[in-house]
C-alpha cells in the first residue's frame, strides 16, 4: 500500500513553531481578514460586556439593595438585562462576520490544492496514497475552516478576556487577584507540556487516518479481485490492524486531553476555595465588604469558561496546525514538470518524434543502479508507425511516458520536429501528442464527455463535436455505446467499472483518436479485446495512422503488423530497428521475443504457437512473404505482407 512520505518521516513543517506554521495560511486569509477581525471585535465586545455585569451588580448590592430603594433595583435589573442583550447581539454578530469568510477560505484552499494535484508530476502521485490526498483535501481543510471561524477567534478573545478580567480582579483587593493568578501558573506549565505531546499525537493520528482511507479506497476499487480470490477476510484483517493502531493513537490523544482538562477543572476550584476563605477573612478585618466579595466571585464565574475553554481551544489550535502542515506538505512539493520560461511554438507540426541519447531513472533509484532507460536513440519519421518490442522490464512503457512529459528524461532529450519537448508549453505539447494506456481509466461522466476529453476547444454537443465523436467511436469499434441505457449520454460509473475491460479500452482508444494529435502514443491499447474486435480495430487504425506518427507498445504479434518499423528494446536500450521481416532475419533476440509473444497469444486464444527458433525456417518464410507476383511485376510491399 502506498502512503504519504510524511506517514513515515517527519515533515519539514514540524520544525516550525505553531504560530509560524499557521502564518502560512495568510495568503488564503488575507482577502477576508477584516471580516474575521470584525468577528473577533464583536466577540471581544461581548466579553467586555459580560465583565461589566459583575461591576453593575456590585453597585446594585451596595446601593439600592442595602437602602431598600425598589425603583433603583428595577433600573439596576434593566441595566443588567440590557447588558445581557448586548452580549447576545455581539455573539450573533460574531457568527455573521466569520461564517461566510471561513467558507471562502475553505473553498479557495480546496480549489488551489486540487489545481496543485493536477499540475504536480506523475512521480509525486507514485509516492502518495490516494487516501492521504483525500484526507488532506476534505478533513484537514475542513478542520482549518472550523478553526478560523471558531477556534482562532475565541482563542484570541478568551485570552484577552482572561487578561482584562484578571486585572479587574485586583480592583477589589490585591490578595484576591494574586490568588487567582498564582493558581493559573500550573495551567501554563501543563499547557506547554501538552503542546509537545498532543502535537505529535495529532500528526500521527491524521497520517494514520489517511492510510486508513487509502486502504478503504483500494479495497473498494479492488473489490472484484478480493472477491475472486476469496481474500476479503485478509483485507479485513489488515484493515482491522490499521484501524486498531488509529484507535490506540486516538486513545492516547484522549488521555492527553483528559490530563489537561483535569488541571483546567482542578485549579479554578482551588482558586475559588482559596479566594472564598481569603474573602471571608478580608471582610472580617474590614478591608472589603460583602458587595465587593459578591462582585469578585461574579467576575470569577464570568472568567471560568474562558479559562476552562483554553485547553480545548489550545488542542483545537494544535489540530489546525497539524492540518496546515499536512496541506502544505503538498503545496511545498516541487513541481519539476512546468512550462518553460521562454516557450517555443510549433505552428504546423510534421510529427517527427526523436529520442536523442535519452536516459531515465526514478528519483528513488539507488546510486549504483543502472538507468531504466540507458541511452535511447530512436527517430520516428512523420507519419510513420513504430512498434516497440521487448521482454518485460525492457523499458517500453517507460519510454512512452517521455514524449508527453509525464516524466522528464534525466539525460539526453526528446524532440518533436527538432524542438525539445521541454521547450514547448505543456498544453501545446499535449495537444500535439496523445496517449492511450493499457490500463484504461474513465471518469464518472457521460460517454460523450469521456471520449471528447482531449478536445477542450469543441462544444461536445455541437454538430462538429458529434462528428468527431462518431468517427472516434467507429475507429475504436465502440458501437456498443448505442446499446447503453442513454446511448452516448450514459453516465459511466466510477472508473468505468460498470463496463468490461475491452469496452473500457475501446473508449480510451476513441478518446486518443478524437484528440486528433499529430503523434499518437499507444501502450498496448488492444490487450483486452477479443481476436475479431481487435482485427476490426486494427483495420480502422490503419486509416487513422496513415498521416499520424504513432509509437505503439506491442505485446501481441498482431500489434506488430500495424507498424512500418519495429524498435527492439533490451535492458533500456534500442538494440535493433527495422521492419518486422528484417529483424526476423538479423536478430536472434527479436525472434525470441516474437516467439514469446506468439506463445502468450496462443495461450490466450487456444491456438497452436508457431516456434521460430530455426534460422532456415525463418529465411524461407521471409523469402516467400517477399516474393514477386506472378501476374505482374509489382512487388508486394513489406507492409502488405504484414497485413
Amino acid at each position: 500500500m502506498s502512503s504519504s512520505p510524511s506517514a513515515q518521516n517527519p515533515s519539514p513543517s514540524s520544525t516550525l513553531s505553531t504560530p509560524a506554521a499557521l502564518w502560512r495560511l495568510k495568503p488564503f486569509v488575507k482577502p477576508v481578514i477584516w471580516r474575521l477581525a470584525g468577528g473577533a471585535a464583536s466577540a471581544l465586545i461581548a466579553a467586555v460586556i459580560a465583565l461589566m455585569i459583575p461591576i453593575v451588580l456590585e453597585q446594585i448590592i451596595s446601593g439600592p439593595v442595602y437602602s431598600g430603594d425598589l425603583s433603583a433595583i428595577v433600573w439596576g435589573a434593566v441595566a443588567v438585562f440590557a447588558l445581557a442583550l448586548g452580549e447576545a447581539l455581539m455573539v450573533w454578530l460574531r457568527r455573521q462576520f466569520v461564517l461566510n469568510p471561513s467558507t471562502e477560505v475553505e473553498y479557495k484552499m480546496r480549489t488551489e490544492l486540487y489545481s496543485r494535484l493536477q499540475t504536480l508530476p506523475v512521480s509525486f502521485h507514485d509516492r502518495w496514497g490516494s487516501g492521504q490526498l483525500l484526507s488532506r483535501m476534505m478533513q484537514d481543510i475542513g478542520l482549518i475552516r472550523r478553526w478560523l471561524a471558531f477556534g482562532l477567534v475565541l482563542l484570541v478573545v478568551n485570552i484577552l478576556t482572561i487578561i482584562i478580567g484578571s486585572v479587574l480582579l485586583f480592583r477589589w483587593h490585591w490578595l484576591l487577584g494574586t490568588i487567582f493568578l498564582v493558581t493559573a501558573i500550573p495551567l501554563w506549565i501543563r499547557g506547554y507540556l501538552f503542546e509537545k505531546r498532543y502535537g505529535a499525537l495529532t500528526r500521527r493520528s491524521q497520517d494514520q487516518a489517511g492510510d486508513l482511507a487509502t486502504s478503504v479506497e483500494e479495497s473498494v476499487h479492488g473489490i472484484r479481485v478480493l472477491k475472486a480470490f476469496g481474500r476479503g477476510k485478509h483485507a479485513l484483517s489488515r484493515f482491522s490492524r490499521q484501524a486498531e493502531t488509529l484507535r490506540e493513537t486516538e486513545m492516547s490523544k484522549a488521555g492527553a486531553i483528559a490530563s489537561i482538562w483535569f488541571w483546567l477543572d482542578l485549579m479554578p476550584q482551588i482558586a475559588f476555595g482559596l479566594s472564598l476563605m481569603s474573602g471571608i477573612w478580608l471582610i472580617s478585618v474590614g478591608q472589603i465588604d460583602e458587595a465587593q466579595l459578591f462582585a469578585f466571585f461574579a467576575m470569577a464565574v464570568v472568567l471560568r469558561w474562558p479559562i476552562e475553554s483554553i485547553g480545548f481551544l489550545f488542542s483545537f489550535m494544535l489540530d489546525a496546525r497539524t492540518a496546515t502542515d499536512r496541506v502544505f506538505d503538498i503545496f511545498s512539493e516541487t513541481n519539476t514538470i512546468t512550462d518553460p520560461e521562454n516557450p517555443v511554438h510549433i505552428e504546423n507540426p510534421r510529427g517527427e518524434l526523436a529520442f536523442e541519447n535519452a536516459h531515465f531513472r526514478y528519483q528513488d533509484a539507488g546510486a549504483h543502479e543502472r538507468d531504466l532507460l540507458d541511452g535511447i536513440d530512436l527517430v520516428l519519421r512523420p507519419g510513420e508507425t513504430m512498434a516497440l518490442v521487448g521482454l518485460t522490464g525492457s523499458g517500453k512503457t517507460t519510454l512512452t511516458t517521455l514524449p508527453t512529459r509525464l516524466y522528464d528524461v534525466t539525460g539526453g532529450r526528446v524532440t518533436l520536429d527538432g524542438v525539445d519537448v521541454r521547450d514547448l508549453p505543456l498544453a501545446e505539447l499535449r495537444q500535439h501528442i496523445a496517449m492511450a494506456f493499457e490500463d484504461a481509466t474513465l471518469f464518472s461522466a457521460t460517454v460523450r464527455e469521456n471520449v471528447l476529453l482531449g478536445r477542450a476547444e469543441l462544444d461536445v454537443h455541437s454538430e462538429e463535436g458529434e462528428r468527431v465523436l462518431r468517427e472516434a467511436l467507429d475507429v475504436a469499434q465502440a458501437s456498443f455505446v448505442d446499446a447503453l441505457p442513454d446511448g452516448v449520454e450514459t453516465v459511466i460509473g466510477e472508473e468505468g467499472l460498470s463496463l468490461s475491460g475491452g469496452q473500457r479500452q475501446r473508449l480510451a482508444l476513441a478518446r486518443a483518436v478524437a484528440a486528433n494529435p499529430k503523434v499518437l502514443v499507444l501502450d498496448d491499447p488492444l490487450s483486452a479485446l477479443d481476436v475479431d474486435t481487435e482485427a476490426l480495430v486494427e483495420e480502422a487504425l490503419r486509416h487513422v495512422l496513415a498521416d499520424t506518427t504513432a509509437m505503439i507498445v506491442a505485446h501481441r504479434p498482431s500489434t506488430v503488423a500495424l507498424a512500418d518499423r519495429v524498435a527492439l528494446l533490451e535492458a533500456g536500450r534500442v538494440t535493433a530497428v527495422g521492419t518486422h521481416s528484417e529483424l526476423l532475419k538479423t536478430s536472434r533476440h527479436y525472434r525470441h521475443v516474437i516467439s514469446s509473444l506468439e506463445a502468450e497469444e496462443a495461450a490466450r486464444t487456444g491456438a497452436i504457437p508457431v516456434i521460430r527458433d530455426e534460422q532456415a525456417e525463418i529465411d524461407e518464410e521471409v523469402q516467400e512473404g517477399l516474393g514477386m507476383r506472378a501476374a505482374d511485376e509489382d512487388p508486394i510491399t513489406e507492409k502488405e505482407v504484414q497485413r
